[in-house]
């Protein structure tokens, strides 16, 4: 599932937060809870669990979750594909 550089991509994390908010309630989580069911629906990379060099607290996946905000602008984001939407504090299907 990861792509050639080791890394689970931006993309692959999506889909699985597509997958977790499918299970829940209302259909949305907060950045925590998805960082704690990401690891039991994806197989992360030695490189995924590497420190974030711009992030201190998170791992390079964790980030990369958050990227799903911060690039909701650009084509084949999850959001701005209208699959998923921002809502403080974690995201939400639409």
């Amino acid at each position: 599932m990861s792509n050639s550089n080791g890394r689970t991509s931006e993309a692959e994390i999506a889909d699985v937060v597509v997958t977790i908010l499918k299970q829940t309630t209302g259909g949305q989580a907060s950045y925590a809870e998805l960082a704690q069911e990401i690891p039991k629906h994806i197989k992360l990379t030695p490189d995924d669990l590497a420190q974030s060099k711009s992030r201190p607290n998170e791992a390079l996946w964790e980030q990369r979750l958050r990227n799903i905000t911060s690039h909701k602008n650009a084509e084949g984001n999850f959001i701005f594909e209208g699959i998923l939407k921002e809502i403080p504090g974690g995201l939400s299907l639409v």
